[in-house]
């Protein structure tokens, strides 16, 4: 019998107003009140729609599912085998959790994580928060709101970066999110309320290397992916050390990409597996399932400390496109319907079914 598996998406709108969509020249930040200039950044190209699309071709028929409000409809009426998630969702701090609690009500199988686990990956408090209980490594922080009290760490030294509580995609992370002084943080808090209309994670900005590790797999099986160093020597001189708004949208195009990202990232055997470890610490602990990307940076001693972690991880197919996941994919010897594939049979495993 053949497979039939729904595939869950957002597709991103030609009218959106990320710079990579204007005939605009974009401005160096985004702009600092109304709506967010990066609404739709998390979402989906149609390159890479069709390319997994695509890929699951090879298993099954796919079932196209846009996670628009009549995705309830389509999916009862459907009922595939399995969903293949790969939507973000738009409105709330729940919203990467939406569909797959669907798929759960109409007690359809699907890929990727469930949806308390994506409800606190999007909450970086709340991942922090469970991160701390876990043993796992976490930078210093504290929520503000504008106006708010100011909490005991921001009386210290800084830096900090402030960034919105539930945006992934360095939504809301300019170049200005990487602030020397108190004052700085209030601006950007007050920034973010305006733009985002949400409180804005502060937090001890680490002075090591960075790095992104892809994760795979279930339980004790669960593997590390080679490690993504993100080289901030390769921004423009000046530049703030972080991969944030402009880095991601601005200065990185398919005409002059930036050589931001080494893939292994050259390191010790002893400082890749602490890294790994920990990233695998942070998915677990999280409850992660079938894939995921960890942001993980050092601190001044060399601990690795979990960012954040993004369970829907982008997985953009060109590979002269800067997308980590099948960046560290094609170095561990996998090409990307491979990938795709590979989280599709994670999946079905857990459910006791095959393709």
């Amino acid at each position: 019998m053949t497979l039939r598996i729904g595939f869950a998406f957002n597709r991103k709108p030609a009218t959106d107003e990320d710079p990579s969509s204007s005939e605009e020249p974009p401005s160096e930040e985004p702009p600092s009140t109304g709506p967010s200039p990066d609404l739709y950044a998390e979402w989906d190209e149609p390159e890479t729609i069709d390319a997994v699309a695509s890929a699951l071709g090879q298993a099954g028929e796919v079932i196209h599912l846009e996670a628009t409000s009549d995705f309830p409809h389509l999916l009862r009426a459907s009922l595939p085998d399995i969903v293949f998630n790969i939507a973000e969702g738009l409105h709330g701090p729940n919203r990467e959790a939406h569909v797959p609690a669907i798929c759960e009500f109409f007690d359809v199988p699907y890929t990727a994580s469930d949806p308390l686990t994506l409800a606190l990956a999007l909450d970086k408090r709340r991942a922090k928060e469970i991160f701390l209980a876990c043993g796992v490594p976490t930078p210093a922080w504290c929520l503000q709101r504008a106006g708010g009290h100011k909490d005991p760490l921001l009386f210290g030294a800084g830096p900090w970066i402030v960034k919105p509580l539930y945006e992934g995609s360095s939504k809301g992370i300019p170049a200005t999110a990487l602030c020397a002084s108190a004052e700085a943080v209030d601006r950007r808090v007050a920034e973010i309320g305006d733009a985002y209309d949400q409180p804005a994670l502060v937090e001890e900005f680490l002075p090591g290397r960075e790095f992104t590790v892809g994760v795979l797999g279930n339980g004790a099986s669960a593997r590390a992916l080679p490690i993504v160093e993100i080289r901030f020597d390769a921004l423009p001189a000046g530049a703030a050390p972080l991969y944030g708004y402009e880095a991601k949208w601005l200065w990185d195009t398919p005409e002059q990409p930036l050589e931001i990202f080494d893939c292994p990232a050259d390191l010790d055997a002893t400082s890749r597996d602490r890294i790994a470890a920990t990233a695998l610490a942070a998915y677990d602990a999280l409850g992660c399932r079938d894939w995921a990307r960890v942001d993980v940076r050092l601190d001044a001693a060399g601990t690795p400390n979990v960012i954040e972690i993004n369970p829907l991880p982008g997985i953009l197919p060109d590979p002269r496109q800067n997308s980590c996941l099948p960046k560290a994919a094609r170095a561990a010897g996998m090409g990307y319907d491979d990938l795709i594939l590979a989280v599709l049979d994670f999946a079905l495993t857990r459910y006791g079914l095959q393709r």
